[in-house]
C-alpha cells in the first residue's frame, strides 16, 4: 500500500457511481486510509455512513441527467466539500457498458444515456473541479478500459465513450494545469455488475461473450477490492499523472 502523501491541509475524494462494485470497493479503501470521501451516485450506499460517521458523505444525482449535473455543480456543494483541503482526488468512476449489440441495434435514447453518463459527467465535474478557487492540489483520475484502446464488436459506444476520455487526459495534460493532475486509467478487468451485463447478452449481440465466460469460470477477473486498492495507490502516488493513459497492471507506484 501506498504511504498517503503529506499536504497542509486534509485529503478528499469525490467518488461517482459510489453504491457498488468497483466505486463501492473505491470509496471504501480510500475511507480507510482516513481520507474523507463524498459519494455522488443515483442512490445510496446502504453502509458507509454508519461504519465512517463524520468522514463519508453521499449526494444522490442522476449522473445520466446533464441538466441535474450542470446544476448541482453550479451550486456550492463541491466548493464547500474541499473547503480547506491540500489534495483533493476525483474518481470518474460511474459509467455504463450498454447499449451493447450492433449499430442497428441500439436504440437511440441509450446511446445518448451511456454518452451523457461516461462522457458528459466525467468531463464536467473535471472542468468543475479544476475551475475552484482553491490551492489545493488535484487529482482527476477517468476511470477507464481496455476497450478504450482495443475495439469490440458490439461494444461501439462503450469503446469510444472510454477512448474519449483517454483523449480528453491527454489534451487536458498539455494545459496550463497548475496544481491538478490528471490520468485515465484502465483498472484491469473487475469482477462487478458490469461483467454480468456482458455475461448475460446473447453472443449475436456480443460476439466475445464467451471470452469474459471464461475469464469467470477461471477466476482470472481482479477483484473490485483489488482492483480500488491500485487505483488508489497510483492517485495517491508521485508517479500519478506523468502518463496521461495508464493501466494499473502496468504500472510501478510508490
Amino acid at each position: 500500500m501506498t504511504n498517503t502523501p503529506s499536504y497542509s491541509g486534509p485529503i478528499r475524494a469525490i467518488v461517482t457511481g459510489h453504491t457498488r462494485g468497483l466505486g463501492a470497493a473505491l470509496a471504501e479503501q480510500l475511507l480507510q486510509r482516513d481520507i474523507t470521501v463524498l459519494g455522488v451516485s443515483r442512490g445510496g450506499h446502504p453502509s458507509l455512513a454508519s461504519r465512517f460517521p463524520g468522514r463519508f458523505g453521499e449526494v444522490a444525482l442522476d449522473l445520466s441527467d446533464t441538466s441535474a449535473v450542470a446544476q448541482w455543480l453550479s451550486g456550492d456543494a463541491l466548493h464547500d466539500f474541499v473547503a480547506g483541503a491540500g489534495c483533493v482526488l476525483l474518481f470518474n468512476n460511474a459509467g455504463a457498458v450498454e447499449p451493447i449489440g450492433p449499430l442497428a441495434a441500439q436504440d437511440v435514447a441509450a446511446v445518448a444515456q451511456a454518452v451523457s453518463l461516461n462522457v458528459a459527467t466525467p468531463m464536467m465535474f473535471a472542468s468543475a473541479l479544476a475551475a475552484l478557487d482553491t490551492h489545493a492540489e488535484r487529482r482527476i483520475v477517468h476511470v477507464s478500459s481496455g476497450a478504450a484502446r482495443n475495439a469490440y464488436a458490439g461494444w461501439s459506444v462503450y469503446c469510444a465513450t472510454k477512448a474519449a476520455l483517454d483523449h480528453h487526459a491527454r489534451a487536458v495534460a498539455l494545459d496550463a494545469n497548475g496544481p491538478l493532475r490528471i490520468s485515465s486509467v484502465a483498472p484491469g478487468v473487475v469482477d462487478t455488475g458490469m461483467q454480468a451485463t456482458i455475461r448475460s447478452t446473447s453472443a449475436e449481440r456480443f460476439p466475445l461473450r464467451e471470452r469474459f465466460e471464461q475469464l469467470k469460470e477461471n477466476n482470472q477477473l481482479t477483484s473490485p477490492d483489488a482492483a480500488a486498492q491500485k487505483l488508489v495507490d497510483y492517485a495517491l502516488s508521485d508517479a500519478f499523472g506523468a502518463q496521461p493513459v495508464a493501466d494499473v497492471r502496468e504500472l510501478p507506484v510508490g
